[in-house]
């Protein structure tokens, strides 16, 4: 798109992320991945005691990202879970301190993504903590039943329960960390295939509308030194392959080191886009494929089938460094 809005996304040296609510969990099988360790195999090796109990799966998402740039640091949390306390009992059980956390990025306000929100900002306890978010975080969503009726999710958090936080609200591409962290923002709808969740409402004076698009929905990027972008989504509600193409036309980055998080082809509207998304996912030609969450086991057998060097099946306390 000719308005798109250009940012200059810098350079980290290396970037580590950890999976701390996802789906499932398996900790016996092996990855066969140098860039990959799975929860047993990375917890092991740190010299820090962690707990001898094991993480747990939920229906929801959330990472925590390390980057590191000239021997400086920065962690930022992607979305927080659906439970209050999955991500909390589950960084403990790696080992991982919430304290260290700089930044949450919210990838859209679904509950699967913002439930452990609260929880969150409370184990990190920082005063002023910058969450970044879309406006429409806000809107009270659902989905439509067979019957007409309207299954209405959990609500995010009140402003008011907020208040400790600085709320940083964005539609456009933003970059944060000394512009080595993009954060998307909107997301333009391009693909022909790609239709957004045709059964989401949103309430709207008090008439629940159909509200497919779900334009909070954003994704966040790096760029690795000799290596190109990492591109982490939430549900890709925007689509996967729109969300690809977005972060590589507004930073400029051609290659793809690697594409993680939900994919959102689960479902039986999803299911009919695996097709198209996987033969376009295959000319980006990530060097790494991490379909997550929502992204459903049809995708990633079908992703495992087109791309068997770069696919892997993410568990929870999956490990990647790059």
């Amino acid at each position: 798109m000719s308005n798109t809005k250009q940012v200059q996304l810098g350079e980290v040296d290396s970037l580590e992320a950890i999976s701390l609510v996802d789906n499932t969990v398996d900790f016996l099988s092996t990855t066969g991945r140098k860039e990959v360790q799975s929860f047993r195999q990375w917890t092991q090796k740190r010299s820090k005691a962690v707990s001898h109990t094991l993480p747990f799966a939920e229906h929801g998402f959330s990472m925590l990202i390390r980057i590191w740039k000239g021997g400086k640091s920065t962690s930022i949390l992607f979305d927080t879970g659906c439970s209050p306390d999955c991500v909390v009992v589950n960084a403990e059980c790696m080992g991982v301190d919430l304290k260290e956390v700089e930044f949450i990025v919210l990838s859209h306000g679904h509950f699967d993504h913002t439930g452990g929100l609260l929880s969150a900002l409370k184990a990190i306890g920082r005063a002023d903590l910058p969450v970044i978010a879309h406006p429409d975080v806000f809107k009270a969503r659902g989905s439509a039943n067979p019957n007409g009726t309207v299954r209405a999710y959990p609500e995010f958090p009140t402003r008011e329960q907020l208040k400790t936080a600085r709320l940083m609200e964005t539609r456009q591409p933003l970059l944060v960390a000394a512009d080595t962290v993009l954060v998307t923002g909107e997301i333009p709808r391009e693909t022909p295939f790609e239709k957004g969740y045709l059964q989401h409402r949103a309430l709207v004076e008090g008439v629940w509308r159909a509200d497919p698009w779900i334009w909070d929905d954003q994704a966040i990027a790096f760029n690795v030194k000799g290596k190109g972008l990492v591109v982490v989504s939430g549900c890709a509600h925007a689509g996967i392959i729109n969300t690809v193409r977005y972060a590589q036309r507004v930073t400029g980055v051609a290659d793809v080191c690697a594409v993680v998080g939900g994919f959102h082809l689960a479902g039986k509207e999803c299911e009919a886009r695996i097709g198209q998304s996987v033969e376009e996912m295959r000319r980006i030609s990530p060097g790494l494929v991490v379909p997550c969450h929502c992204s459903g086991w049809r995708a990633k057998f079908a992703l495992a089938a087109a791309l068997p060097g770069a696919f892997v099946w993410n568990n929870v306390g999956n490990l990647y460094r790059l």
